[in-house]
């Protein structure tokens, strides 16, 4: 834990400012959740990530998206790249999404590109040195909130996303917002 040499008093209802750098810093929005922990005489605050909370669910999926399919398969919550399978995985696995993702997932868009037929190819995560030729992103939403989204992506020349491996993606998505119904 690093310390940021802030203190901020407790007002009478209990609240504390959290500062808007470090806001700004862990990507916190108004209205995000943050779960509470406890260690001794420590509490910790944590961005909640309902999809990490089924994670091994989320991850199963993920390798199952990429057997499906033959992409390299992701799930993300809405900051960071939680599971990703196929080939290329590394360079998504743990980066925070992109700022182009996180708009389409706040929005509840799809996106469907392909270099082939003159699509504008989105950056997945930030800082990302992404050479995709084909993506597709649906964002994975339960009870009117977007909770992440599934993608799909390939680096091979020409690829184009097969109607098939778009209903996969679709129904990875509601099965996994089933888990939260």
């Amino acid at each position: 834990m690093k310390a940021t040499g802030i203190v901020r008093r407790i007002d009478e209802l209990g609240r504390v400012v959290i500062p808007k750098e470090i806001r700004r810093t862990l990507r916190i929005r108004e209205g995000d959740p943050l779960e509470l922990f406890t260690d001794r005489d420590e509490l910790m605050l944590k961005k909640y990530s309902p999809i990490a909370s089924v994670e091994r669910f989320s991850e199963g999926t993920a390798k199952s998206l990429h057997e499906q399919s033959g992409y390299l398969a992701a799930i993300s919550d809405t900051d960071n790249v939680l599971h990703a399978f196929g080939t290329g995985r590394k360079g998504l696995l743990g980066h925070a999404v992109s700022e182009e993702l996180t708009e389409l997932m706040a929005a509840r868009r799809s996106h469907l590109a392909s270099l082939a037929e003159g699509g504008r190819i989105l950056p997945v995560v930030q800082g990302g040195e992404e050479a995709y030729t084909a993506q597709l992103f649906v964002p994975i939403v339960a009870n009117g909130d977007c909770l992440g989204a599934v993608i799909l992506l390939s680096a091979e020349e020409g690829a184009v996303m097969e109607a098939s491996c778009v209903k996969l993606a679709r129904l990875t998505a509601d099965i996994i917002a089933s888990q939260f119904v």
